[in-house]
């Protein structure tokens, strides 16, 4: 990995992708440390001390450190990824936008599109509902309540809207998923505080030696899980006839398709987050008896909670996966290119076992990410973890790194083989 780390100089194009993505992460960065107008900075880092494990300590975490400075990036890229859903939701039920999730890159432009008006939306309304608790809360605002509001919920969309551009300039002419790298920036961003934080119990002694080492044997059983299930495969065999073209024989020869057994990856975790902390950020800023009921039912730890979150889990699970990856077409172009898989009769019987095969696969990735994602509550109620470790930042700071480096590989792959076809065209010349 080190070698392939010093090899990225000698690539130019690669190593601007990677200095280009640097930099527009440590923008952001930079960002979330740009505090929005009106605010009582020292009342508000009180309060959230006192929030580490509750909703707040959830959101900070994905914002990185945002939400405890009340910063422009406050509401993070929560309200795009809850837009995407729900875009994706309508896909399925609305005749319109399923045509254009089919029309190619216009209409994938289009649907981006609608996205970003969501996110918008989203953000005018949550930062609202923010704004609105903090200045109902005393001594969090030290001017005109509904100027501040007003000025909040401006900041905030503005904020959100500039973190999407970034991600999308990433993804574009960075390295890397821009949206997934955004939130690994601020995860991994919070992590030397944590640690400190926990060397500093120990000290004080508030956190005994045997209980720092159970936790870092868990931690480590964990990562090395996450990345052992993360590049688990179920290979089908596969097994292309021969063909006669003119005077040429193609096919002929046997391999394999890949289903991951964690075929969607870290996007589950994040829209179940997504999905619950939107109304329970809401909810948590509203002096309404039956809305203040549902949103300490909504605090992590609590038993509703984890329920409604494995529950997500699960089902964005197979919803992902059935959005990304389609048997039928597999299928289809397996037998259009010769291909079948042995022992079962191309076509329809061919996708039938192959969404068989990755039905069981889901259900065994979704189990294990929801497990995966419990971990920080456990480890909070049981061994007063000063810091939330595991669950979908752990989740998605491996998984982003892996595919991160996969990207980098290719990119790496790919140039040897170009420079080794133009060489190959020089000395074929000379």
């Amino acid at each position: 990995m080190i070698g392939s780390f010093g090899n990225i100089a000698k690539i130019p194009e690669l190593k601007r992708r990677v200095i280009f993505t640097l930099l527009m992460l440590l923008v952001y960065r930079v960002g979330v440390h740009i505090p929005t107008p009106g605010i009582n900075t020292a009342a508000l880092k009180d309060f959230f001390d006192k929030s580490q494990q509750t909703l707040f300590g959830v959101i900070d975490m994905f914002t990185g450190g945002a939400m405890e400075h009340f910063s422009v990036f406050s509401l993070g890229i929560m309200p795009y990824i809850s837009a995407s859903i729900i875009l994706q939701l309508l896909t399925v039920v609305i005749p319109h936008l399923e045509r254009l999730s089919k029309e190619g890159e216009a209409g994938r432009k289009k649907i981006t599109q609608y996205t970003r008006y969501g996110t918008v939306g989203l953000s005018l309304i949550q930062g609202m509902g923010i704004s609105i608790g903090l200045a109902q809360s005393g001594n969090m605002v030290y001017m005109n309540k509904t100027a501040f509001v007003i000025l909040a919920m401006i900041t905030l969309t503005a904020g959100t809207a500039f973190i999407m551009w970034l991600g999308e300039q990433i993804t574009e002419r960075g390295i890397g998923n821009g949206i997934s790298l955004i939130i690994f920036a601020g995860i991994v961003a919070r992590m030397p505080s944590a640690l400190g934080n926990t060397v500093q119990l120990v000290k004080t002694g508030d956190m005994g030696f045997l209980i720092l080492l159970l936790l870092l044997v868990i931690m480590v059983g964990v990562i090395a899980t996450i990345v052992f299930v993360e590049r688990g495969q179920r290979r089908i065999p596969v097994q292309y006839a021969k063909r006669v073209v003119g005077r040429r024989v193609y096919g002929g020869q046997s391999t394999h398709l890949p289903l991951k057994v964690n075929t969607a990856g870290v996007i589950p975790p994040i829209f179940a987050s997504s999905l619950i902390i939107f109304p329970a950020t809401i909810a948590q800023f509203l002096n309404v008896p039956i809305v203040t009921q549902m949103a300490a039912w909504l605090r992590p730890a609590t038993l509703v909670y984890e329920l409604l979150y494995v529950a997500l889990i699960i089902f964005f699970c197979y919803f992902y996966t059935a959005v990304t990856f389609n048997p039928v077409d597999v299928a289809e172009n397996m037998k259009k290119y010769g291909g079948y898989i042995p022992g079962i009769r191309p076509g329809k019987k061919t996708s039938q076992y192959i969404d068989k095969v990755l039905t069981r696969l889901t259900f065994g990735g979704a189990i294990y990410v929801s497990v995966i994602c419990v971990l920080p509550s456990i480890l909070a109620s049981r061994f007063n973890a000063p810091f939330y470790f595991g669950g979908t930042s752990l989740l998605i700071v491996v998984g982003v790194a892996l595919d991160t480096l996969t990207q980098i590989e290719s990119h790496m792959i790919q140039r040897h083989y170009e420079g080794f076809i133009r060489s190959g065209r020089i000395k074929g010349r000379r």
